[in-house]
């Protein structure tokens, strides 16, 4: 039986700012139990000051994702009702440019560590007989778009595992839901700038003109791009896959999000490289 509202404990990943932080505090508010978690305790300060309980936790470390789940579930005498795997960041870079090892970084993140947690929870909620996961993907979890292939192939890979996940969990009382935000008011532009920086190498490649644009729409100032929303747009999706009887595989938020849904169902292939050009043009001439 599934626990009051009241008394859903929910952990939550990548708690430092955007969406973690919103949905955290959110959600506090809205009175559950709420477990936020980041990389650095000192990103966990605000949070733990306006009443939340904070864990460190580091979804590309083995140690730390177990120490985190047994913090959490020695706190709560055994029982998880929700995690929201929301931890990632985007790697810019043309493929050609992205080494093996800048590759496996950002799966580590996105992809490995979601698993990993996942993976950990999953036979607490078994014994249970209910439970929730969401995973933040994004749009480009479905539609490829230019110098985006790392961030793209990882969120690919977790709309797979995630899909697979959904299916072999039916009928075990435990929902996985897939959240797919276009672009959101976060640290993500300004995180995606630093790991464009330390791992591609502009200077030799052969799309450094690219890069060149692509560096000053990093750094301009100015508003956000269009059709960017605040992170709260994601709490009602959050929401309704926590709480609803029936939850949804996937949450579309944003114009974007919903406008290439409806591209990948009915246009061709051709076409939806032509809209993807189009979109990011800014970065091409």
């Amino acid at each position: 039986m599934k626990p009051a509202l009241s008394s859903r404990s929910l952990l939550i990943t990548g708690c430092s700012s955007g969406i973690g932080a919103t949905a955290a505090l959110h959600m506090h508010q809205r009175g559950y139990r709420v477990f936020a978690s980041a990389r650095k305790p000192c990103d966990l300060e605000p949070l733990a000051a306006q009443g939340l309980e904070v864990i460190k936790l580091d979804v590309t470390d083995s140690v730390s994702i177990k120490n985190a789940v047994q913090e959490v579930l020695n706190a709560t005498g055994g029982e998880l009702f929700g995690l929201f795997n929301n931890a990632g960041y985007g790697q810019p870079g043309a493929v050609e440019d992205l080494t093996r090892e800048v590759l496996r970084e950002q799966f580590e993140t996105n992809l490995f560590g979601t698993h990993e947690l996942t993976c950990r929870v999953l036979p607490v909620m078994r014994q249970q007989g209910y439970g929730r996961i969401i995973q933040n993907s994004s749009l480009l979890g479905y539609a490829a778009l230019p110098y985006r292939g790392a961030y793209n192939a990882s969120k690919f890979a977790l709309e797979g595992l995630s899909d697979t996940l959904r299916q072999e969990l039916k009928h075990t009382g435990i929902h996985v839901s897939l959240i797919e935000p276009g672009p959101i008011v976060s640290e993500f532009r300004r995180n995606a700038y630093a790991m464009f920086q330390r791992h591609i190498d502009r200077a030799r490649s052969a799309h450094r003109k690219v890069y060149e644009k692509m560096e000053w729409r990093f750094t301009r100032p100015g508003p956000v791009a269009p059709f960017t929303l605040p992170a709260t747009a994601v709490l009602p999706k959050l929401i309704h896959a926590l709480e609803s009887r029936h939850p949804k595989p996937r949450y579309r938020v944003t114009m974007p999000a919903h406008f290439f849904a409806l591209t990948r169902r009915l246009l061709s292939s051709n076409m939806q490289d032509r809209i993807a050009h189009m979109v990011s043009q800014g970065e091409r001439e």
